[in-house]
């Protein structure tokens, strides 16, 4: 248990670090780890669900996901800070899950994905909301008010958790534990990226609407 946790916390670090470089970093960084995530993960996809009726569905979403993901990098103001909010709300709701989850325990979640409980799911949005006060220290967005900034965490995280559960009863399906072996104490690339897949697009969707605005 505790090597797995080391190997867990080990390749966060290591993704965190590759991952943020390449988001401030933008240009070809960005575009390079998209286009890798974007190939491994339709890979992981297509060994999971080549034999089912919704692997090209899953693979035209797979599409429109990575799609936002680049409208929402390079195509608004502040869209560096924007994608990092986007990413820290996911990361932190995934942190919060699993050792809120892995602590508490109590009574499951759903059926789809053992693992997760309603102890987990408070966790996540508790854990992702510790972004608000990340916000004002390091000043990513300084012109979002605080209703919109909650609000805006709380349907993000409540997607990726949505997303998570989604991806976990594909697995189940296809009676497989993980996607993948890519990255230790994970699984596989899409274990990793499930909740994000569905959070992206509904982050773009809503700050192209102008979310931040009707506050």
């Amino acid at each position: 248990m505790k090597n797995e946790i080391f190997k867990r916390v080990l390749s966060s670090i290591v993704l965190f670090i590759i991952t943020f470089y390449c988001i401030i970093k933008g240009s070809y960084f960005f575009v390079i780890l998209i286009i890798l995530i974007f190939l491994i993960s339709s890979f992981e996809w297509f060994k999971m669900s080549k034999n089912k009726s919704y692997f090209l569905l899953g693979m035209l979403y797979l599409v429109f996901s990575i799609f936002c993901v680049f409208q929402l990098r390079f195509n608004f103001k502040n869209d560096a800070m924007l994608f990092l909010l986007v990413t820290n709300i996911c990361i932190l709701t995934d942190i919060g899950g699993y050792f809120f989850g892995k602590i508490f325990k109590g009574p499951k979640l759903t059926n789809y994905s053992p693992n997760k409980t309603y102890s987990g799911a408070l966790g996540s949005f508790f854990l992702s909301l510790t972004i608000i006060p990340l916000n004002f220290v390091f000043n990513f967005l300084s012109d979002i008010s605080l209703i919109s900034l909650v609000t805006f965490t709380f349907i993000v995280s409540g997607t990726s958790q949505f997303g998570d559960i989604l991806i976990s009863s594909f697995k189940r399906a296809s009676k497989i534990k993980d996607t993948g072996i890519i990255i230790p104490g994970h699984g596989g690339l899409l274990d990793r990226i499930d909740g994000m897949l569905f959070a992206f697009p509904i982050s773009y969707l809503m700050i192209l609407f102008n979310f931040f605005e009707i506050f």
